[in-house]
């Protein structure tokens, strides 16, 4: 199996200005990058994964995502399903807000008291489910989470999470499949050659990053056997 980048979760948040609770999203997921959770979350852009940000697209349908979203028209978590699938957590605002008996939040630029009180509860509540999501476990004595080395994190984006993907062309259509580039460096570093038994171990292994439409598996193994001679010429390997 490749060696991916460490698990992370993703944090993708609405971009809604016209209300409180669209704001209370972004601080509270800045919050949790930046302070709570900075060496396990990353964040993903919205309007760059609306418009087609492979990266940002590839890193939800791979890692667990966490959509947090300001109202109950849940533009982050709707947007996430319709890409990469549905988000594995969905919190909203609103809700929360009155789940938690909280006023109100109010303002936009700047949030009143009851605002920054909705931040706290949500960027709380995201921290949790990141926990849950890793399998970690928050240390009440230690004040912190186990088993992680406190160091000075900068947020990161999901764009830049190392995840590599990688075109094919599947019975005429572009197809975008992930970890592609590792799992054929794997089987050349394994010395596997380009032959019908490598196209079926490929396409399983394949199987365990994508979904793969029923009924194709027999187009995909022939396209990722192709393209999987090409990358072996490329590194010079005799085939």
């Amino acid at each position: 199996m490749p060696d991916l980048p460490k698990k992370k979760v993703g944090i993708i948040t609405c971009s809604g200005e016209e209300i409180p609770e669209g704001t209370v999203t972004r601080l509270a997921a800045l919050k949790v990058l930046e302070q709570l959770r900075p060496a396990d979350t990353v964040t993903i852009c919205l309007p760059l994964f609306l418009a087609g940000g492979e990266g940002d697209r590839a890193f939800a349908r791979f890692y667990p995502t966490i959509a947090i979203d300001g109202c109950d028209k849940r533009c982050a978590a709707r947007g996430t399903e319709m890409y990469s699938g549905k988000p594995t957590a969905s919190i909203v605002v609103t809700e929360l807000v009155a789940e938690r008996g909280l006023e109100k939040p109010e303002g936009k630029r700047r949030l009143n008291e009851a605002g920054q009180q909705a931040v706290e509860a949500t960027a709380g509540r995201v921290s949790e489910l990141v926990d849950e999501l890793l399998h970690k476990h928050w240390n009440c004595t230690k004040g912190a989470v186990e088993d992680i080395v406190s160091e000075a994190v900068q947020a990161t984006c999901s764009c830049g999470s190392g995840i590599p993907v990688q075109d094919i062309i599947v019975n005429g259509q572009t197809v975008t499949l992930i970890a592609l580039p590792l799992i054929f460096q794997q089987f050349h570093d394994s010395g596997k050659i380009a032959s019908p038994d490598t196209s079926r171990e490929l396409l399983e292994t394949v199987k365990i990053y994508n979904p793969i439409p029923p009924g194709e598996d027999d187009a995909y193994a022939v396209a990722l056997l192709q393209e999987y001679a090409a990358f072996c010429e490329q590194q010079g390997a005799v085939k």
